[in-house]
């Protein structure tokens, strides 16, 4: 609680990080809709966030739904999908930037493509990044997908099976929106931690190309803390912090009403 009352105190002030600083009242709040770099970093921010939050929760739920299943070595996979839920952020983003720089584009160069790095260009970089983010996050919605789809009672699939109801049928009219309540954890918890992304960044781009995959977080991190904009950055904060939570708010609302509804 005390950084944060803080944090929202130099918002108020010119404070460099170091050193002395004198109040500036709001102008720093209104310079943050004047500044370009931030309104880039907010763009990506939530392109990338849209994206991958759809991804994560389409493809976890198509995989817990398989592990659900009655298949062998169950087990033994939902153990598998989760390990890369437990390796850290910075681990796995070194290790997809070596896949991304190397690897990749000497399979692209032996398939008779252009070998050129996804992470050397502004057009696709924050496509691997969405791919990292994806691939570490899809382990635990899985398995709080798992978790709900072993609430729905059997007979409710034996009555919809009497009734002529196809798989497809039986997913849009009795599973989904039995798991509602858990579609509704996992898309706020992703588009939570998607809008805060920052490991990724750090370990694959750290910005670039051209300061063209520079999230929020990393640009309040890099020019908050190296570039001398404490006090600007730290507005920066407290405006995201109130987006995230207005987001989040929303996102709950519409998605209980959807509950109610189905």
């Amino acid at each position: 609680t005390l950084p944060l009352i803080q944090g929202a105190i130099y918002s108020f002030t010119n404070f460099r990080g170091y050193g002395s600083y004198e109040w500036v009242g709001f102008r720093n709040y209104i310079d943050l809709f004047h500044d370009a770099r931030v309104g880039a970093s907010y763009l990506f921010t939530f392109k990338l966030a849209i994206v991958t939050t759809i991804i994560v929760n389409v493809v976890s739920l198509i995989l817990a739904m398989a592990l659900n299943s009655k298949i062998r070595f169950k087990s033994g996979l939902r153990g598998l999908y989760f390990l890369p839920n437990i390796l850290g952020g910075l681990v796995v983003g070194y290790i997809f930037n070596y896949f991304f720089t190397y690897i990749l584009p000497q399979i692209a160069i032996m398939l008779g493509f252009e070998g050129n790095s996804m992470l050397a260009s502004s057009k696709m970089a924050w496509l691997a990044i969405a791919v990292v983010c994806a691939w570490q996050s899809i382990a635990m919605n899985t398995i709080i997908y798992i978790s709900g789809l072993q609430t729905v009672p059997e007979d409710v699939y034996e009555a919809s099976m009497l009734d002529g109801a196809g798989k497809w049928k039986q997913f849009w009219k009795v599973t989904f929106p039995l798991v509602m309540p858990f579609v509704t954890i996992n898309l706020v918890l992703s588009t939570k931690n998607f809008l805060m992304v920052f490991d990724q960044i750090m370990s694959l781009t750290k910005g670039g190309p051209a300061q063209s995959t520079e999230s929020i977080s990393y640009l309040i991190y890099r020019n908050g803390m190296d570039g001398g904009q404490f006090g600007f950055q730290s507005a920066n904060a407290v405006i995201f912090f109130v987006v995230i939570v207005a987001i989040s708010l929303f996102q709950m609302g519409v998605m209980n009403k959807k509950e109610e509804q189905l």
